[in-house]
Formats: structure tokens, C-alpha cells, sequence
């Protein structure tokens, strides 16, 4: 069996962005390791199967699917791997699942190793999706790279929350997210990302309101450290009655930087979009306030990033 060859590397990993166990599970799953799909089951509701092209794969969920999870994960242990992969999500009418994805990437060499995940999302009238995506990297000197593109519809009375963390070991990162919403849809999407050192990261996030009475709530959260530099951009465009919430909240410390740059369209007079952004270094008085209860600086300010982060 494909997944008792893992490494200890490998199935760490797996255990971090999704859970090691549920492959050996009868879930459903697809596992891709360095380049290659190694393991896939399906459940009598949900069909997964591999692109055309050979590039990917195409889920399948079928109309009233509640309650399952679907985990396609993504490890990379080869330095110097780069691809490229198009996974596309068909959720059917009145569904109610959870899709785990993510990648990792353990890179002991000196070369980049890069995984680009590129998914759709067709979300049935009235379904419900949770999506959990994420990245983290381990290793040595070689870079560690992923740019992840989503693009979302979410047809009449539909909903989807996208929970994506990357907090260690990315170098570098490029988050492109599209959605389209329509009648009494509903997005919801949270990220919580952490850099350090030289590492950069980026993300932007585009969602047209298209239908009466759609609605999108988008909240970064993100800590910058060394000498690392993000950049947060939102687009929202309300073209109907709608209404529409960006957040950006960021940490700044040692030499860091992070710039926002938020944009709100209410094309019709029915649009109700807000944005709020903050910036700054923690606060002197919350890092007083704990080392007066015995801990020490740095202890203070892991204290407090984590409790930010969650």
C-alpha cells in the first residue's frame, strides 16, 4: 500500500494540512505525492476522477450529499518539482460537505519546489461548502513556493466558507481568488497567513454580488516578522441589491512590511459594502500586561500571535 512507503517527513506533513489516518479510511480521498496521484476512493455520493488532460482531477458531488468530507491533499518531498494542477469541484443542488485540501512541501535540497493549485468551484442552487485549505513548508535551503488560484460560482441560495492558513515555511506565495455570487447567495472567506525572514506573500481577492440579496464577508488576519512583506488586496463590486464586509487586521514586527488595498464598487444604489483595514505593531500594553503574569517578552508575543491567529 502507496501510504505505508510514506516517510516520516511525508506523512508529518499530511497529518498538518489534513489528516494521515483518513487514508486508510473508506472516505473519500485523493492523494497526490511529488507529481503524482498515488491514491483516490470514492463513496457511493461523491466520484472523484482524473482530469482528461491528466492534470488534475474532477469531484463530482451529487445533488442532496450531506455530511461527507472529501480530502485531496498535496505533498511535495522532491526538490526542484514544480507543476501545475487544476482540480474542479461540481457540488450538486442541496448538498451540505466539506472539502479538505492543502499542500505540503518538504524541500531538504537547494533548488525551488513549487505547487500551483488552481480549483473551480460550482456551487449548486441551495448547497452548502466548506472549504479548508492549507499550506505550509519544512526543509532546508531549497525554496518553498505555492500559488494557489480559486474561482468560485455559487448559483441561487448557495453558500461556501473558505477557511485558507499558511503560517510557516512559505517563501513565497500568490493567492488569486474569483467568485461570482448570485440570488440569496452567500461567500464567506477567512485567511490567516504568517511570514518571516525574506518570505513574501500576496493575496487578492475579486467577488462580484451579482444576484438580489447576495452577500460576502471577507477578514484577513495576518503577522509579519523579519524581514518579510505582504501585500493584501480586495475588489468587491456589488451590481445589486447586496451587501458586503472586507477586513484586513495585520501584525507588523522587526522589519517587516504590509500594505492593503481595498476596493468597493456599489454599481447600484442597493449595494451596502463596508471595509475596515488595520495595521500596526502589537500594543506595549498587552505584552506589560502578560509579563507581569510571569512570562517573558518573546513568550508575551507568541502568546499574543497565537491568539490573533486563531
Amino acid at each position: 500500500m502507496i501510504f505505508d512507503s510514506l516517510n516520516r517527513e511525508q506523512i508529518g506533513l499530511l497529518d498538518e494540512i489534513s489528516d494521515a489516518s483518513v487514508f486508510k479510511g473508506d472516505g473519500a480521498y485523493n492523494l497526490r505525492l511529488d507529481g503524482h496521484g498515488v491514491m483516490r476512493h470514492n463513496t457511493d455520493r461523491i466520484n472523484i476522477v482524473p482530469r482528461n488532460d491528466g492534470q488534475g482531477i474532477e469531484v463530482y458531488v451529487k445533488p442532496g450529499t450531506v455530511g461527507e468530507t472529501v480530502h485531496i491533499p498535496v505533498i511535495i518531498s522532491e526538490s526542484g518539482l514544480k507543476e501545475t494542477v487544476f482540480n474542479d469541484f461540481y457540488i450538486g443542488e442541496g448538498c451540505d460537505v466539506t472539502v479538505i485540501a492543502g499542500c505540503g512541501i518538504h524541500n531538504a535540497g537547494d533548488l525551488e519546489s513549487m505547487h500551483s493549485g488552481v480549483h473551480s468551484f460550482s456551487v449548486g442552487k441551495n448547497a452548502r461548502v466548506k472549504y479548508i485549505e492549507k499550506h505550509i513548508g519544512t526543509g532546508g535551503r531549497g525554496k518553498r513556493s505555492m500559488n494557489p488560484t480559486t474561482s468560485v460560482m455559487i448559483e441561487e441560495g448557495g453558500f461556501m466558507e473558505m477557511n485558507t492558513v499558511q503560517i510557516k515555511g512559505v517563501d513565497n506565495a500568490s493567492r488569486m481568488t474569483r467568485a461570482v455570487v448570485k440570488k440569496g447567495g452567500t461567500l464567506v472567506i477567512t485567511e490567516k497567513i504568517m511570514t518571516d525572514g525574506e518570505q513574501t506573500a500576496g493575496t487578492e481577492f475579486t467577488v462580484d454580488l451579482d444576484g438580489e440579496d447576495s452577500c460576502a464577508r471577507v477578514v484577513s488576519r495576518s503577522v509579519a516578522r523579519g524581514r518579510s512583506k505582504q501585500l493584501f488586496v480586495s475588489d468587491v463590486r456589488g451590481n445589486s441589491r447586496c451587501s458586503a464586509r472586507t477586513e484586513c487586521d495585520a501584525i507588523v514586527m522587526d522589519e517587516a512590511g504590509v500594505s492593503a488595498i481595498p476596493k468597493i464598487s456599489a454599481n447600484v444604489p442597493e449595494a451596502s459594502l463596508v471595509h475596515e483595514a488595520a495595521i500596526g505593531k502589537i500594543a506595549g500594553e498587552q505584552l506589560v500586561k502578560l509579563m507581569t503574569l510571569g512570562l517573558t517578552e518573546k513568550e508575551a508575543e507568541e502568546e499574543i500571535i497565537n491568539g490573533f491567529l486563531k
